[in-house]
């Protein structure tokens, strides 16, 4: 039988069509809505995209998989307002409630905590891959910073919602994260008091977390991203790759965006949702006892994301481990792509061959000495002690902060004479050894302090 509307092709073939020809001005209301949406998806995707950057290993699909799991995150936190109640004399037992009476509530929980601490990893590794395939060079500074502001948004929501269970562990690690405020020169008792809504966490603590949690914080997450995701877009997507020889990026052949990109990113977002939901059914969500504000647990530790600082709070004065260290290093993040680079780097991973060499000694020397020098300051190094006639701010602070920078200095300038490195590549040698002693200082704390937070091995804590 022959088709009745010969004239009519379908509408995967004007799809097809309008993607390869570009748009064709509509004529008719269906026609009209039709173009709407290709519209929109069209302008979240350009038509054509190089096929370099297809390749897994350029992206690892790690802005996408963050997409997912802020989706992921926002469905699983509206199923779980529905039983969850923001009370202290509530919280714990809705919390429980939801794990044994309701149908997959224990399920839907543990795919909430685990999307959220995964979401903070890959978007940390989103960061370290954008820098070290050099994605910060112009037009796409402006985008970093952006970038930095949705980390900032992704561990205020993870933040933000350790509280909301209201058991032992999440109470007290707020208390000791919002403690930390405190010594923030002239406005930290302000800022503490701000935070936790009064003196102490209570009710309006409570109040206060969940209104963030659940509306202030998605919000500016969203805006942002779709900030972030038009900045990309307006920057004609991803750099391309290139080798560390080439001073332009070659010409790619550039192939459709659908399917050769999306079924890339359907794989990816496939195979994300399979880990989470088998680290959700074998692993539960955490729930301790419920909390007690008068029994301290021991030890008392804040959320792991920032175990860094809490472990820098062991070895600095407050002021230096609180404010002093964590503002410089926001701001060198914010400065880093507006540094007068002698060459623009982007789609080269590490920048160049010295420069590899030269992060990968960076990051093995990180590894080395962070632990030799927290045991130095453990066991046998006590300033305040051997320096009783100076402030414990300069003995404990400002002192060990000019030495390290000083041995720091050094071990850069013996790093040029050595490689003959440059400028930029001496730049990001210092970005590999502070990332990753940062994350050896949150390793330690995490998983080698036990009771009294002294030193112990994980197997004896």
């Amino acid at each position: 039988m022959a088709d009745p509307s010969p004239a009519r092709p379908r509408l995967a073939e004007r799809v097809r069509d309008s993607i390869i020809r570009g748009p064709v001005a509509p004529t008719t209301d269906q026609e009209r809505k039709q173009a709407i949406v290709r519209n929109l998806i069209l302008h979240l995707r350009p038509v054509r995209v190089p096929a370099a950057t297809l390749r897994y290993t350029h992206t690892f699909g790690l802005g996408g998989m963050s997409l997912v799991l802020v989706l992921l995150l926002i469905a699983t936190g509206m199923l779980l307002r529905f039983g969850y109640e923001p009370a202290p004399g509530a919280a714990y037992d809705s919390i429980v409630r939801m794990q044994d009476t309701v149908t997959f509530g224990r399920l839907v929980r543990s795919i909430h905590y685990w999307s959220a601490n995964f979401l903070v990893v890959i978007v940390v590794l989103h960061l370290l891959r954008t820098y070290f395939t050099g994605a910060y060079h112009a037009p796409r500074q402006f985008n970093w910073v952006i970038g930095l502001a949705l980390l900032g948004c992704v561990v205020a929501s993870n933040f933000t919602g350790y509280l909301l269970p209201w058991d032992q562990r999440s109470y007290w690690a707020i208390t000791i994260s919002t403690g930390m405020l405190e010594y923030v020169p002239a406005v930290g008792g302000w800022l503490q008091r701000l935070a936790r809504g009064g003196a102490d966490i209570g009710q309006r603590t409570l109040t206060t977390f969940y209104t963030l949690h659940t509306t202030v914080v998605p919000t500016l997450l969203l805006v942002l991203m779709a900030f972030h995701f038009w900045r990309v877009r307006k920057a004609r997507g991803v750099v391309v790759p290139r080798r560390p020889d080439e001073d332009v990026a070659p010409e790619s052949e550039r192939v459709l965006t659908l399917p050769h990109l999306l079924a890339r990113e359907l794989a990816v977002a496939l195979v994300l949702l399979a880990v989470i939901m088998v680290c959700s059914a074998l692993f539960a969500a955490p729930l301790g006892d419920a909390a007690n504000p008068g029994m301290s647990p021991n030890p008392a530790k804040a959320p792991w994301y920032f175990m860094g600082f809490q472990e820098l709070l062991l070895h600095f004065h407050p002021l230096f481990a609180v404010v002093v260290l964590p503002l410089a290093a926001i701001l060198a993040l914010v400065a880093l792509p507006y540094y007068p680079y002698a060459r623009d780097t982007a789609g080269i991973w590490f920048g160049s061959v010295t420069g590899r060499r030269l992060a990968v000694t960076a990051a093995g020397a990180a590894i080395a000495i962070t632990p030799a020098l927290i045991l130095l300051d453990e066991y046998v190094v006590d300033l305040p002690s051997w320096l009783p006639w100076l402030p414990p701010s300069v003995s404990n602070g400002l002192l060990p902060v000019l030495a390290l920078g000083a041995a720091l200095g050094a071990g850069l300038a013996w790093l040029r004479r050595r490689y003959a490195a440059s400028g930029d590549e001496l730049v990001q040698t210092l970005f590999v050894f502070l990332t990753v002693a940062f994350l050896t200082l949150t390793a330690v704390g995490e998983w080698f302090r036990g009771a009294g937070m002294a030193l112990v091995w994980p197997w004896g804590r």
